[in-house]
């Protein structure tokens, strides 16, 4: 029976057309003036950040032992697919049809589905320093199949060109393609070019180069940094910056005092930052100082191409004959290769260009200091800085929740309609066990966005909590008819469909979850005992 249920609801998805246009192909017209440039730019990592699945596709295995689960990433008739097997539940096994590839191949490759126009990501990822398949951060001790991954539009933004908003009141849905091109296209750098084609090159795209320091520089923080923590600006989505904008308009980030940069992945600007080369340059320096964004070396080239951007500076003729003529190779001295503490299975390069080579440098151990500090965010606000120990509070860090509430009431207090700061500090009254309270917040949220997932999903278990079981429902089922693919939703609403006698209904609702994630044992096991819901029970 579980078997048939299954193989039916999986059978009546639905999934738009995947068409997500390649690099190489919506660039292509830049290509009629700008041929050497395209032709070196298609073949680097940038261009192919993302694409259709069977354009890189890395066929594998991997067994987990925690769960037992045997997971197969492999093509069929020119379709990508990941399969599932457990030993266990074999009436569990299944398979997900591919989609997308996001990562270039240099730190590793993932790949994306969708269900019913939701974007999900596969619990395995291939990963380049190992040469193998493991499981995502965080998903290894799992003994079942890890429930339905959302991938949020700020997930994508980086990998992607084009990316489109997932639907209001949804983490992860979207009405259309999710994003519009694979990979990051000519414009992700230089703007919206279409008055640049149709003049015949006459009007100028926006050349990077000439941009002020902090509009140039924001083109590679906006995916090259991630600090400890980001926050949104109020009423800004970084899904929205654009080439000539300022990224500190949209961001805040911030990293704890103590933290060792190089032990973080996705924090090369600040590291470079910390550098005696960028300290004694200045704004002359940036990025693409040393990195060509229309070319990547081969790997035989790689050694000269950096050695030669060295030596541009460093270029007195004594020194570059003396200094260690056996090893041209600058980087594995100066920028050494480590791993990051926050994303296994993954080395990168320390891009603060150590004078010593052997120099360690001292840092203090992340647990000794719990004070957040802006990185490249002049504009940081007290309400960011309450919003980024709310988000690391809850990303596990328990010791900045009393800050977290503390800021975050003081941000209430200068700006009462910020939906984020409300919604937040909702969530730390709620946990402060002040139901009330934070109920009253809740609804402030609704007041102001009446598509506020947040809001509405925990007002509804406050509610439910308090036997206003119509009130709950009324709140928690709208939600849920835009979140499908969320557990906790599904079995919140399914618990007061049950409370309140309709077994059929909880029974529907656990049902049309299992779509995205069919192996949820507790789920299944919740799906036996609806026959029992009787009404009223608390």
């Amino acid at each position: 029976m579980r078997l048939l249920l299954l193989v039916f609801l999986l059978a009546d998805t639905f999934a738009f057309a995947v068409t997500a246009t390649p690099v190489r192909e919506t660039d292509a017209v830049c290509a009629n003036c700008h041929r050497d440039i395209f032709n070196r730019y298609v073949k680097t990592p940038m261009a192919n950040a993302s694409g259709l699945a069977t354009d890189h596709f890395i066929p594998g295995t991997l067994e987990n032992p925690a769960s037992g689960l045997t997971y197969r990433v492999f093509e069929e008739d020119g379709t990508a697919w990941l399969s599932y097997h457990d030993p266990q539940a074999p009436l569990s096994d299944g398979r997900r049809k591919l989609d997308y590839f996001l990562g270039s191949g240099h730190l590793g490759v993932t790949y994306l589905y969708t269900v019913n126009q939701y974007l999900l990501e596969s619990p395995v990822a291939y990963y380049s320093t190992t040469g193998r398949y493991d499981m995502k951060p965080g998903l290894a001790a799992l003994r079942d199949i890890p429930p339905a991954l959302p991938m949020e539009p700020g997930c994508l933004r980086c990998h992607m060109s084009g990316v489109q908003h997932s639907e209001p009141g949804t983490v992860n849905h979207y009405a259309q393609e999710p994003f519009l091109s694979g990979g990051i296209t000519c414009e992700s750098c230089h703007g919206d070019t279409r008055a640049h084609v149709m003049s015949g090159g006459k009007t100028p795209a926006i050349n990077p180069a000439t941009l002020d320091t902090a509009r140039r520089d924001s083109l590679c923080i906006s995916c090259h940094l991630e600090g400890d923590v980001s926050v949104e600006h109020e009423g800004r989505s970084a899904v929205d910056f654009k080439p000539g904008d300022s990224i500190a308009d949209y961001l805040s980030y911030f990293v704890y005092a103590s933290n060792d940069p190089t032990a973080r992945g996705v924090s090369e600007v600040e590291q470079l930052s910390a550098s005696t080369c960028k300290r004694a340059s200045g704004s002359r320096m940036s990025c693409t100082t040393c990195h060509d964004p229309h070319y990547s070396p081969p790997a035989a080239e790689r050694v000269s191409f950096y050695r030669g951007k060295c030596l541009t500076c460093h270029s007195d003729p004594a020194f570059v004959k003396a200094h260690h003529p056996e090893n041209p190779d600058c980087t594995s001295c100066h920028m050494p290769r480590s791993t990051a503490q926050n994303i296994p299975h993954v080395a990168w390069t320390d891009h603060r260009i150590l004078r010593q080579p052997a120099m360690k440098v001292t840092m203090n151990d992340a647990t000794q200091s719990n004070v957040l500090t802006p990185v490249f965010s002049p504009s940081a606000s007290p309400r960011d800085l309450a919003l980024a120990y709310y988000e690391s509070a809850m990303k596990g860090r328990s010791a900045v929740r009393d800050k977290a509430y503390e800021l975050l009431s003081q941000a209430r207090q200068a700006q009462p309609n910020d939906v984020a700061v409300l919604a937040s500090l909702g969530i730390l009254t709620e946990t402060r066990g002040d139901y009330q309270q934070a109920a009253s917040i809740f609804r402030k949220v609704l007041s102001l966005d009446s598509d506020n997932l947040t809001a509405a999903t925990n007002l509804g278990v406050l509610l439910a909590k308090s036997g206003d079981l119509p009130g709950a429902l009324k709140l928690l089922q709208p939600a849920f008819q835009r979140n499908e693919d969320m557990l906790g939703l599904a079995k919140n609403l399914a618990a007061v469909q049950c409370m309140m006698g309709d077994g059929a209904a909880a029974k529907a609702t656990l049902a049309k979850t299992l779509v995205y994630s069919p192996d949820a044992r507790d789920v299944l096991d919740r799906l036996k005992q609806t026959s029992s819901c009787t009404g009223s029970q608390h």
